[in-house]
């Protein structure tokens, strides 16, 4: 694989971006302006797989004209979306997006360069910002505990964006039909060949931008569903790393040294407890695969 300093790049290495979106007509022309704003469309391949769409994502989509391409399915698949995307894709890096997430083309092109810079990465995303405008005081109250977390803060992949490398792509033969990819993108490569890329090679901030639910109910409904993915995860492919999961519990007890944290964890600690109840409930009726998606952070 020919690797060039992107300072150097007169003609940017080409990168593929896809994007699985099943009912996305409210966010899909958002998601797109965004990425193609000022884009090299010379080194951009943008596929965008509407799996089960009963709405008219595939046609704003196509509005947009090349570098997007539509490719279309009746079933509502994630994992068969991410693997129509891949298989059609024709550049490395590769960039998964979320037709509800947010990023400029600068990003996504310092992602891509950062990962055909470092041979040694496997996976790479952009430093995560997320979007509190129409959430609930309970919902900020969450996150401002969740964003101080090692998940977050180091070398996220996941929450709706993971580049993969062609190294990184080759650890696996395709996407598994299960319900959190993002936590299958982490067991497939380690804490030291993933990166959070937080600034281009000029400088500039490298970000996305996710919007949570806006009620604490659909918060929990959320997080009941990545409990299931933990689990699953757990059943496929035995318990994640011990290190990355003690992190994350000393990390949340060091900030019960700070009593004005204390509202906030009361509330992140709540989200836990009930979606960890739910989960249990939903698996003893044998519904807790069933596919939950948050619809208040798409109005």
């Amino acid at each position: 694989m020919e690797v060039r300093n992107p300072e150097q790049m007169t003609n940017p290495i080409p990168f593929s971006v896809i994007v699985p979106a099943h009912d996305e007509s409210a966010v899909i022309q958002r998601t797109l302006a965004a990425m193609l704003r000022d884009a090299d469309k010379d080194g951009l391949e943008v596929i965008v797989v509407c799996n089960g769409c009963l709405d008219d994502t595939a046609e704003r989509a196509r509005s947009f004209g090349p570098p997007v391409q539509v490719l279309e399915t009746d079933k509502g698949s994630k994992p068969l979306a991410l693997n129509m995307g891949d298989a059609a894709a024709r550049h490395f890096p590769r960039l998964f997006v979320d037709a509800d997430i947010e990023v400029d083309y600068a990003s996504l092109r310092a992602v891509a360069d950062r990962l055909l810079e470092s041979p040694l990465l496997c996976a790479a995303a952009p430093e995560l910002r997320v979007n509190l405008e129409h959430a609930s005081l309970l919902v900020r109250q969450y996150y401002s505990i969740w964003l101080r977390l090692p998940y977050v803060r180091n070398r996220l992949v996941g929450s709706g964006f993971y580049a993969l490398s062609e190294r990184g792509r080759q650890r696996f033969e395709q996407f598994p039909d299960i319900i959190g990819d993002d936590a299958f993108i982490h067991r497939m490569c380690e804490l030291q060949e993933r990166e959070s890329v937080r600034r281009s090679a000029a400088g500039s901030p490298v970000f996305f931008i996710m919007t949570p639910p806006r009620s604490l109910r659909d918060l929990v409904h959320i997080e009941t569903r990545r409990r299931a993915s933990d689990d699953e995860m757990r059943e496929l492919f035995g318990s994640a790393s011990s290190k990355e999961s003690e992190s994350q519990k000393r990390a949340l007890l060091r900030l019960f040294a700070r009593p004005w944290l204390w509202p906030s964890l009361a509330v992140y600690l709540y989200v836990k407890l009930e979606s960890r109840r739910r989960y249990r409930r939903n698996r003893q009726r044998d519904s807790h695969k069933e596919w939950h998606r948050d619809l208040s952070s798409r109005r």
